[in-house]
């Protein structure tokens, strides 16, 4: 833990801090609105992701598409047109959309031997990227003169690391530079963030376990074969199991790396002044 006192963190002239919680719980929101203070550079990882690593994976993937349309192919082979995501901040879907789901083709779906391929391309994106936080503390400060900083993971991050091993190199990296942060949720949140997903489901990243046992259960209890699923039925009932399943890491995470803060106290931070004063009372907690 980068600050052991809350006058240590009140008093810091320069702020570093790497959030962690689901997806939903305001990671992004408070990140951004951080940034906007002026005094705060925000670290996208999932961004990094999209852009860094997975940039010519999502792109060739749209080409791939596009080359099936003989009116696109004959533009893309003589270099007419330029296919590209359109990825931000605010829209990470070019890099959801390429994860993808597994199960019928007809719906969406994709081999399960090619998304657990994807799979494996994203866990290696995130791991480099959260590896990068230290080069973008220092470029933060060096290059634009930002004096503090704060990192917004994505919500598998739990999934690459171990928070019972002190030597993990990820959570070592991240916490010999940065105070870790875990935004929890209530029992509520969670039955909020799983009716969201219910009438939104998205793509998500798994350790290659638990995926392998959520894919086997799920095929055996509903008597179905790989081309028979839903592929929004099984990321819909997934995701109930990928929360218990993350839960637990994510508070090993803030017992031995770092500090915990309520959502509902999070969710009350309106400028840079409320974070600091947040994140100094939930210090104050482990004094």
């Amino acid at each position: 833990m980068r600050y052991n006192t809350e006058h240590d963190w009140n008093n810091a002239a320069q702020k570093r801090v790497v959030i962690f919680a689901m997806s939903g719980l305001g990671k992004t929101t408070v990140s951004n609105l951080l940034r906007d203070s002026g005094d705060w550079f925000h670290y996208s990882v999932d961004y990094r992701i999209g852009t860094r690593y997975m940039g010519e994976y999502i792109a060739d993937n749209a080409k791939r598409e596009a080359m099936k349309n003989p009116f696109l192919r004959q533009l893309l082979m003589s270099d007419s047109i330029y296919l590209g995501s359109n990825i931000s901040f605010d829209n990470l879907t070019p890099v959801s959309t390429y994860l993808g789901k597994p199960g019928c083709a007809d719906r969406g779906g994709m081999a399960m031997d090619e998304y657990q391929r994807r799979q494996a391309q994203f866990e290696h994106a995130e791991r480099q990227a959260l590896l990068d936080t230290e080069y973008f503390i220092s470029r933060a400060q060096d290059l634009y003169g930002y004096p503090h900083f704060v990192c917004d993971t994505g919500g598998s991050i739990c999934e690459w690391v171990d928070p019972h091993d002190r030597n993990d190199p990820i959570l070592t990296a991240l916490s010999a530079q940065s105070q870790m942060v875990w935004i929890k949720g209530s029992e509520d949140h969670t039955e909020e963030l799983i009716r969201r997903f219910d009438k939104d489901p998205k793509p998500m990243a798994y350790q290659p376990a638990f995926l392998e046992t959520a894919w086997a259960d799920y095929l055996a209890q509903n008597d179905l074969n790989e081309a028979e699923v839903d592929p929004d039925a099984f990321i819909r009932w997934t995701y109930a199991k990928a929360l218990a399943h993350r839960q637990p890491r994510y508070q090993a995470m803030a017992d031995n790396w770092g500090i915990t803060v309520e959502a509902s106290d999070m969710a009350t931070v309106r400028d840079a002044k409320d974070f600091t004063a947040v994140i100094g009372s939930n210090i104050a907690k482990t004094d």
